[in-house]
């Protein structure tokens, strides 16, 4: 073993520093959620306690909050730590962290198009499950559960562990420690708050994500000794090429699209992409939040912004390690970082301790951390809409008691998050592990899921077909790849991009096609008539269905007409007596936004927007995977500083607009609630 294998990655910062961050800025974030959430309840209409502002917002969410709730939920730890590692081993200021990028933008701007089918098809919905359990029943039910719940698993374990790996790193603080008590403030805020919580606590990681971002770049490509410029920058990654050439890269250099590494990277980025927006429950709840005109303009805009995150993060700070690895001042000088510290995602730590000290290693450790809590409270809040407490359980449970029971199992997950962790962490698996791993377990069901909510022509026996034989055939195309590739195959091999790519394409291609042909042999005529019946729950229905039974005669002012009643006892399945279809208008007051049929979309509208997406993402996926790198990868060419300067001018750019466009729309959209709230403040007058 090289004594670069050996060389211990040297804390920065206390230990202390740790804890205080991981308990106290965490309980902070907690405090100031909850504070919101009762100025909310106090000064507007919306309040956690009701089932379909806990779960879904009301559908109210404009796009500005969406976009953010986006790339926030988009920026894991993998995302600032993975993507870096990467750019550190590869090298390519534009390949890698552009690969990485394109991984997650692309899946982001086709899940719009999806978006848009769910608000036409079910907009009723609460998770994607329940529209396969309307459409394919309970068989369907339990196999998309399984693949719901093991994102999670996956999503969560790559969260906890690169987030206590960094803590780690930085501080020394224990990672079994970090992993129990990362998600235990975020919990708290979610309990209390909901999914509009959520999104507000988005808004501000988002918002300190970028501001980080941007004292980096001022950093690296500006007055620091290590650096110093773009310039200075560009002579270290010629000098590294020169010593440490990447094999496989144009002149082995690291200033080149030319990449057979990076081009593997990016299709396993891809594919791991995939699986995780389209078998996140999460991104599935942000669709159903918004407001049914913006769903896909949200998803677009937020795809776009997201792209800057790895694009800037990785550019700066991946290959700034790469160029620094001789400077003194790098955590494991003389030696580079092992292999067992790169797939910890330990490449921008060490950048940022060099190029700015301790201030580096808090503003890694912050921003890190906002990634980690940001996506753990999506996770929550999705884990929780995800129990099958309602469906199989209670089927006339209230929305009161459906809030109290996700409360539970909020608490719950949290805690078995970190049990997870610390399992992973035993056994020697880390966050690059997980990384290539993801698109391996969840591809197929990728493609299924997709056409569940689009296609009319699906059949059952399509959806088994797909996920089970293609997860088969997945795992044989996993196993012979790493053996044939590798020679043996054991878990570092597993994870290993070749092995990755083999079964995540074999995966999602035979999937996709088992689904397609097993359906077209005996298509459906599916009208989505089932999941546009699947109904909003309603509180006031079923204490209605509680009187009704006591056979009381003293009727309070808000129940509902003799009609109403009628409707829900003559005959009326008991799973939805107490819900009021998608379809329905109250009669009471509405907060403004909250979606009724009076600010419905039209089918023929929400037609419009489906096509408007379609094309989009498909110009953008052309754009971002065909058009910009291809021609550069098959030319060969070596930046020379003149492009190398005009490509980190591009990067700066990018972020920037991204960064300022996702801290001011949400204030600009939100204005008139703002207004509200602070005159209720100052007023004294409630909702």
């Amino acid at each position: 073993m090289s004594q670069a294998t050996e060389t211990v990655f040297k804390p920065l910062l206390d230990e202390s520093v740790g804890y205080g961050v991981v308990v106290g800025v965490g309980f902070f974030f907690a405090a100031m959620m909850l504070g919101l959430t009762a100025l909310q309840t106090k000064f507007s209409k919306f309040s956690p306690s009701s089932s379909e502002e806990f779960s879904s917002a009301s559908r109210s969410v404009k796009p500005g909050l969406v976009c953010c709730g986006i790339v926030s939920a988009w920026t894991w730890s993998a995302t600032l730590l993975q993507s870096s590692t990467a750019a550190y081993t590869f090298g390519e200021h534009v390949a890698i962290p552009k690969w990485y990028g394109v991984g997650g933008t692309i899946q982001l701007g086709l899940f719009a198009m999806v978006a848009a089918k769910v608000k036409m098809n079910a907009n009723g919905a609460h998770t994607f499950l329940e529209i396969v359990k309307a459409r394919f029943g309970t068989g369907a039910h339990l196999l998309f559960t399984f693949y719901a719940f093991l994102c999670i698993l996956v999503v969560c374990g790559s969260l906890l562990l690169g987030g206590a790996a960094t803590v780690n790193a930085l501080t020394g603080m224990n990672i079994i420690a970090a992993c129990f008590l990362l998600p235990i403030g975020i919990a708290v805020y979610v309990v209390f708050g909901g999914l509009r919580a959520t999104f507000i606590c988005d808004y501000a990681h988002t918002m300190i994500l970028f501001i980080i971002i941007y004292v980096f770049f001022g950093h690296i490509y500006g007055p620091s000794e290590a650096t110093g410029s773009v310039a200075r920058m560009y002579e270290l990654l010629v000098q590294a090429g020169k010593e440490t050439p990447v094999s496989g890269n144009s002149g082995g250099s690291y200033l080149t699209m030319k990449s057979n590494q990076g081009l593997v990277f990016g299709a396993a980025s891809i594919l791991s992409g995939f699986s995780g927006v389209f078998c996140d429950q999460g991104y599935w709840q942000r669709a159903i939040a918004s407001a049914p005109r913006s769903t896909t303009k949200a998803y677009m805009l937020g795809g776009l912004s997201w792209f800057a995150v790895p694009w800037a993060f990785a550019s700066c700070l991946g290959l700034a390690a790469r160029a620094l690895v001789n400077n003194p001042k790098f955590p494991t000088y003389p030696n580079p970082l092992s292999p067992s510290q790169t797939s910890a995602g330990l490449a921008a730590p060490a950048a940022a301790a060099v190029v700015m000290g301790k201030g580096g290693a808090i503003a890694i450790l912050l921003v890190v951390f906002m990634a980690v809590t940001s996506a753990v409270s999506s996770e929550l809040i999705a884990v929780s809409s995800l129990f099958l407490y309602r469906t199989y359980f209670r089927p006339k449970a209230t929305s009161r008691e459906i809030v109290r029971v996700s409360h539970f199992f909020i608490c719950f997950w949290a805690v078995w998050a970190g049990c997870w962790a610390t399992i992973l962490h035993k056994a020697s698996i880390d966050l690059g592990w997980l990384y290539y791993v993801q698109g391996v377990v969840l591809s197929p069901a990728v493609i299924p899921i997709a056409l569940t909510v689009t296609w009319s022509k699906l059949t059952r026996a399509g959806v088994f077909a797909g996920c089970i034989v293609g997860a088969v055939l997945g795992m044989l195309a996993w196993m012979i790849g790493c053996w044939k590739i590798y020679g043996a195959i054991n878990v570092p091999n597993l994870a290993e991009p070749y092995s990755a790519l083999c079964s995540g394409l074999t995966g999602m291609l035979l999937s996709g096609l088992l689904t397609v042909f097993v359906s077209l042999a005996k298509p459906a005529k599916y009208d989505f008539s089932g999941t546009r019946a699947i109904a909003m729950y309603d509180e006031s229905a079923a204490e209605l269905e509680s009187d009704i039974k006591d056979k009381t005669n003293n009727l309070t002012s808000d129940r509902p007409s003799m009609q109403e009643e009628k409707r829900i006892t003559d005959g009326k399945d008991a799973a939805t007596a107490d819900i009021v279809p998608a379809e329905k208008d109250s009669d009471s007051a509405t907060p403004p936004g909250m979606y009724t049929t009076k600010n419905a979309a039209s089918t023929p509208e929400l037609q419009r927007v489906f096509r408007r997406a379609a094309w989009s993402s498909l110009a953008l996926a052309a754009i971002v995977t065909v058009l910009v790198p291809f021609p550069m990868f098959f030319s060969g060419y070596v930046f020379s500083r003149g492009f190398y300067t005009f490509w980190v001018a591009c990067t700066i750019a990018w972020a920037a607009a991204s960064g300022i466009f996702c801290m001011l729309l949400p204030l600009w959209e939100s204005r008139a609630e703002i207004r509200e709230i602070m005159g209720g403040l100052v007023g004294g007058r409630r909702a």
